[in-house]
């Protein structure tokens, strides 16, 4: 790991206790170019680790708040007529920024949440007959509260197929919550500098794309895969957009490690993140995790 990336994750670390996996995570999903989903109770420090990530990059940053009267426009923007010049004039909303936290997203209604699709597909979004090119980076960040809660609208598949990485902070362990308590409010929202500029981060993604990964790493990948649309207790498999975000992830994960070549550990650390949101089985009773560790449990990576 360079020595800018040890700064940030020292800096998170130490702005969310206890979560070092799940801030490894983080940092992987952003280094890979791909957007992020929080699920995870209120209270469980979602929208802290949105604001630290942006702020350690020194990136413009907005949180949207989805709530059920939350409109597309009120998150992309919105055409004004302009009676001086007599034409349109757009103004941009919210999500023309580089970290974008759409915070609760499933309590917004599906036609909102259907908007984000484009913004997050091809980093652009269309109004009006005029397509609006994003700011880059671009990193979406959303939280979702569990479904059993009320208030909130189910993401469909589409929409969470385009979050390369679903992670759960879940309850700090005894230590890191007494540690949070025993630090002052002064301590806790005092604000630090960006460790590293945006171009660092460009620069950095780009190298991610190049770190190398072997023709058995692949093969690996696609058994994988392939396990999922035979395995009977899979009911909905994994797409080829899956296939292509494990490797993208299993690249940035590499590259955390300071390695320009994928090792098998790398698809397994990454692995259950990538694909608990995509996949689902028979059994409606058996979380995604589970069905992801039965892939990995059933895959040799060293076979032929």
């Amino acid at each position: 790991m360079t020595t800018e990336l040890e700064s940030i994750e020292n800096v998170l670390n130490r702005t969310i206790l206890g979560k070092e996996t799940q801030i490894k995570l983080a940092l992987t999903c952003l280094l890979a170019n791909g957007h992020l989903l929080l699920e995870d109770l209120p209270g469980m420090g979602k929208t802290t680790l949105s604001h630290a990530l942006a702020n350690a990059f020194g990136l413009a940053f907005s949180r949207v708040q989805f709530t059920s009267d939350l409109l597309p426009a009120d998150m992309l923007g919105v055409s004004i007529f302009n009676q001086q010049t007599h034409s349109f004039t757009f103004h941009e909303g919210p999500i023309f920024n580089q970290v974008v936290l759409a915070d609760e997203i499933n309590r917004a209604s599906p036609k909102t949440q259907s908007a984000l699709l484009e913004a997050m597909e091809e980093r652009q979004v269309s109004i009006d007959g005029n397509t609006h090119a994003l700011p880059k980076p671009f990193f979406v960040i959303a939280t979702q509260n569990p479904g059993f809660q009320s208030g909130t609208y189910p993401l469909p598949e589409s929409q969470l197929d385009r979050f390369l990485m679903r992670v759960s902070l879940g309850y700090p362990n005894w230590e890191a919550e007494k540690d949070m308590l025993l630090q002052n409010d002064t301590t806790q929202k005092k604000p630090f500098k960006a460790v590293i500029t945006e171009n660092a981060l460009l620069d950095m993604q780009h190298k991610v794309s190049l770190v190398h990964a072997s023709e058995s790493i692949i093969e690996y990948i696609l058994r994988l895969v392939a396990l999922s649309r035979t395995a009977d207790y899979v009911d909905h498999p994994l797409s080829p957009r899956a296939s292509k975000a494990i490797l993208q992830a299993a690249k940035s994960w590499a590259f955390l490690h300071n390695r320009d070549y994928v090792v098998p550990e790398d698809i397994q650390s990454v692995f259950t993140a990538v694909v608990e949101h995509r996949i689902r089985g028979e059994n409606t009773t058996e979380s995604g995790a589970l069905l992801s560790q039965k892939l990995l449990d059933n895959i040799d990576p060293l076979a032929a």
